[in-house]
């Protein structure tokens, strides 16, 4: 295994990597996937302020994996260690190990870049950029890649868009303004942003927090259909839409990992009364 993430697919670099939902009943899908992340004790400060303390849990392969928790409990902390982007924090300490593909994506070696473009962010809020719904897909692209030719990348930002729903939406407007589209269909288009440079796992914050039932469900659908072949983590405070969706959940409590399982048994018969207490609205 090299020391570092490069190489033009992540799909290559990570080969072991391999209707709308109204039932509030929690996803059930049979098998046991590997592992895509190994988090050993993992332990995270801001200053003086520790916001983790000592989590060590495992994320499958193609799965949805959701992070629950009140505010403030080190889930988006957890999500953000993931890509590094807590490195961007002044702040920020952390001891630990965070394993892909069999390399501690902590260590020094890592091309942080590389490692971003395979682990895929897309945030609470859409964030498209202030131009074409072509150029969102086409510079993200080139940032990686580099110049592709033209009948090249529009190859690519046409798979991008199909894999992202959206398409048979905006394909008669491409060249006009991301920032023209509807909430919905911005963080879409975010998301095929992400699945543009063939990540191995697409990271979500609160993907949904600004957006009507309609867009969400439209979101949730999306991400099912997703997960047949990326591996996808998701912070949500939605209880609803972490049983519709997600194959595995851990819940989050004052920076510490209370529980991890199969969702139908997180949200079933949880094995903590901290858990319990959460999901039926107890506090949180």
């Amino acid at each position: 295994m090299s020391d570092t993430f490069m190489t033009a697919d992540p799909h290559d670099t990570f080969s072991l990597l391999e209707g709308m939902l109204s039932s509030s009943a929690p996803r059930v899908r049979a098998g046991i996937a590997p592992a895509v992340f190994e988090i050993r004790a993992l332990d995270v400060s801001y200053g003086s302020k520790r916001v983790l303390h000592d989590v060590s849990l495992e994320l499958p392969e193609k799965r949805i994996t959701a992070f629950i928790g009140p505010s403030g409990c080190g889930k988006s902390t957890a999500l953000r260690c993931l890509n590094r982007m807590n490195d961007e924090i002044p702040s920020f300490r952390s001891r630990g190990k965070i394993i892909l593909a069999g390399q501690d994506i902590r260590g020094k070696g890592v091309d942080i870049t590389a490692l971003r473009r395979a682990v895929g962010m897309v945030f609470q809020q859409p964030n498209p950029f202030p131009m074409s719904v072509y150029d969102n897909i086409a510079l993200a692209v080139g940032e990686h890649e580099g110049r592709s030719a033209r009948s090249t990348m529009d190859g690519i930002v046409e798979q991008a868009l199909r894999q992202a729903s959206l398409w048979h939406e905006v394909k008669d407007g491409l060249k006009g303004s991301a920032l023209a589209l509807s909430g919905g269909q911005q963080q879409r288009l975010c998301i095929a942003r992400a699945l543009a440079v063939k990540p191995a796992v697409i990271m979500l914050d609160e993907p949904c927090a600004s957006l009507d039932p309609i867009s969400t469900a439209r979101i949730e659908e999306l991400l099912l259909e997703l997960s047949t072949d990326y591996s996808i983590v998701i912070v949500t405070h939605n209880m609803a839409q972490a049983k519709r969706i997600s194959d595995k959940v851990a819940f989050f409590l004052m920076g510490r990992l209370v529980e991890m399982g199969d969702a139908l048994q997180v949200f079933e018969a949880p094995a903590r009364s901290e858990t319990a207490e959460y999901i039926s609205g107890s506090f949180g």
